[in-house]
């Protein structure tokens, strides 16, 4: 019977057919029975309960001094750890119902804070709470690597969240990657639907007229212009402070330098935000040695087009910067990433999330890193004899960099095949094999689907109720016209001053 049912999973057409045979499974083998029991090693299954039944009692009686300063001594993700992977590895669907609970308790008792007449509560109160709260909690990040045409991979991903409204705030791309985070984040949320259909993602002429290109005696600007075709078939021509305008999504795309002595950037509405999109987007997806390195426009204060560091060129984000976790922490207050994984050149090398801390795992992932760090060390000394700019050179610099960087998240969807061909990062994909690719990334996504609801629920709770507050503050109780944007632009009690573009 189990092995039907995990051949349901396996075979289910949509999330609802699987989270059926998922939960079936589940109950089939005793695991529900785990979920409902609050002891295991896994946690601190008598702290989050004390605090439950605390939270549970103070909004019962309506006490909220006691719930905003039981609230404010700790709101995080991990109480307890009750965000370790370990949790969520058990069960085919779910986790342990007291971390279920703790978490819809705390969401319930910030909706009960947030009303309009909380007794014993002023609005100033209010506010400073709920922006540090904010501040503490942090907030999710998807992120979309680099891939070539793998990325219909990410379509499948993208699909999956937005279907079950799950798609974070904050959404970086790079390389293949970056295609995907610029087609989500130029479109309002509802309109997000239209890039899964076949008629949309149908590239094969445009990604076959590159290959062709790619033959011996074509001149170089011939690739870049086909790929310009694909990027502004499907994305508009608009800048990031305008994309966020229309999505709210706060999209980040990687370049990186093709100079010496430069540093990788991360484009995006609050560092960049005249910068246009389509560009930012030629320059992640332009690999060395197959396509050539470009430069950057925007717009100016008259809104005219203009070239943006003129005497710079771009190349591949993800040579560098792949999953730019620090800037994101940095910039939104990231500390939960979300990764769909489609690099060929260290998929292979990734360890699987679901494999039990053993001996055996330890001992394994010792070595790996071990050797990791050899292979560094023994980089750096070989490419001293070396010329700067020699070609012998510039392959070891790369290498480093790409060894160099942490590729997995806190979730990590990946794809069933481990093993993808490099040679095939620029293969021509006919209707079929985009729609398998597709398939293939919701399906590896689904697994994840309950622990993403349930590790981002308070944290999409507090954006939420954030943005009605300060709306209702800066309106007057009017509707505001973007409610992303007034967030973006009020000047908070705990954060300071938010500068915001004229």
């Amino acid at each position: 019977m189990s092995k039907a049912l995990e051949r349901k999973m396996a075979e289910a057409e949509t999330y609802d057919e699987w989270q059926a045979a998922a939960q079936a499974y589940d109950e089939r083998n005793g695991l529900q029975g785990w979920k409902q029991s609050e002891k295991s090693r896994r946690y601190d299954y008598a702290a989050i309960r004390r605090r439950l039944d605390a939270l549970q009692i103070m909004r019962r009686t309506n006490d909220n001094h006691g719930l905003l300063f039981t609230l404010n001594e700790g709101i995080h993700g991990n109480l307890g750890g009750m965000g370790t992977s370990a949790l969520y590895q058990k069960a085919k669907f779910g986790t342990k119902q007291l971390v279920v609970d703790y978490v819809s308790e705390v969401s319930s008792a910030l909706e009960h804070l947030a009303k309009p007449r909380v007794k014993g509560v002023s609005l100033r109160e209010k506010i400073d709470f709920f922006h540090r709260a904010h501040l503490c909690f942090g907030q999710s990040a998807l992120m979309f690597s680099g891939s070539g045409t793998f990325l219909f991979f990410h379509v499948g991903v993208l699909k999956s969240l937005w279907e079950q409204d799950l798609v974070p705030d904050v959404i970086s791309g790079s390389s293949g990657g970056a295609l995907i985070a610029a087609v989500a984040g130029s479109r309002r949320r509802e309109d997000i639907g239209e890039v899964f259909s076949p008629e949309f993602l149908q590239f094969e002429d445009d990604i076959k007229a590159i290959v062709r290109n790619l033959a011996p005696g074509k001149k170089r600007n011939l690739r870049k212009n086909d790929l310009v075709k694909i990027i502004e078939r499907i994305i508009p021509d608009v800048t990031f402070e305008e994309a966020y305008q229309i999505s709210g999504l706060k999209i980040n795309i990687s370049i990186t330098p093709n100079e010496r002595h430069q540093r990788s950037r991360l484009l995006n509405a609050i560092t960049s935000p005249n910068v246009m999109l389509r560009e930012a987007v030629l320059a992640s997806c332009c690999i060395p040695g197959v396509f050539p390195p470009v430069s950057l426009a925007a717009r100016n204060v008259k809104g005219e087009r203009v070239p943006y560091l003129p005497s710079r060129k771009w190349v591949d984000g993800s040579l560098s910067d792949d999953l730019p976790m620090k800037r994101l922490s940095r910039l939104y207050g990231v500390n939960h990433f979300i990764v769909s994984q489609t690099n060929p050149l260290v998929l292979p090398f990734l360890s699987v999330e679901k494999r039990k801390n053993t001996v055996l795992s330890t001992v394994s992932g010792t070595a790996l890193k071990t050797m990791k760090d050899w292979g560094l060390a023994a980089s750096h000394l070989m490419q001293k004899p070396f010329k700067e700019d020699s070609y012998m050179r510039k392959l070891i610099s790369g290498y480093i960099s790409l060894v160099s960087q942490t590729y997995t998240g806190d979730i990590n969807i990946l794809p069933p095949k481990r093993f993808l061909s490099p040679t095939q990062v620029l293969a021509a994909r006919n209707t079929e094999e985009v729609m398998e690719l597709l398939n293939e990334g919701e399906r590896s996504t689904w697994p994840a689907i309950e622990r993403i609801r349930i590790q981002t629920h308070i944290s999409r709770t507090l954006n939420r109720l954030i943005d009605e507050l300060d709306e209702s503050v800066i309106n007057g109780g009017r509707r505001a016209a973007h409610p992303k944007r007034k967030k973006a632009e009020t000047l908070t009690l705990v954060e300071g001053s938010i500068s915001k573009k004229a």
